[in-house]
């Protein structure tokens, strides 16, 4: 059975190093949501699966530090998740209502089956790709 550290000098240092471990991590999602410039480049991108890898990360860590961590850890490490998870909600609508701007194409002269068959993929293929992060 895990063991819950116990309170000593080096628990403000850990505590501290945690938060700015967490902090990196939601850095890298906020770069790959398109909310912080690369530091090389100073272009902002959006990688939404590189976001969501990272904001699963922090996730992850949220879960098997449940116990471990002292309030103020535990306010800081929900507070960044939510904001990512929000953060990552609104990037990917915006990226989805980018996509379906009406480009300017002729009318398709296709019959009205495979049009419906058509748009019921994509939205199949937008479905299997979204996560939720809850209830916003």
């Amino acid at each position: 059975m895990p063991e819950v550290q116990k309170a000593n000098s080096q628990n403000g240092e850990t505590a501290q190093r945690f938060i700015e471990f967490i902090m990196m991590q939601a850095q890298q999602a906020m770069l790959f949501l398109g909310r912080l410039p690369h530091p090389s480049t100073g272009e902002t991108m959006v990688n939404l699966e590189a976001a969501r890898m990272f904001i699963d990360y922090i996730d992850m860590l949220k879960e098997k530090t449940h116990g471990n961590l002292s309030n103020d850890e535990e306010k800081v490490l929900g507070s960044i998740l939510s904001d990512l998870q929000i953060s990552f909600v609104q990037v990917s609508k915006d990226n989805l209502a980018d996509q379906t701007i009406p480009n300017q194409e002729p009318e398709s002269t296709e019959p009205d089956s495979k049009i419906e068959e058509s748009a019921s993929s994509q939205e199949d293929q937008k479905k299997r790709f979204s996560k939720s992060y809850g209830e916003l």
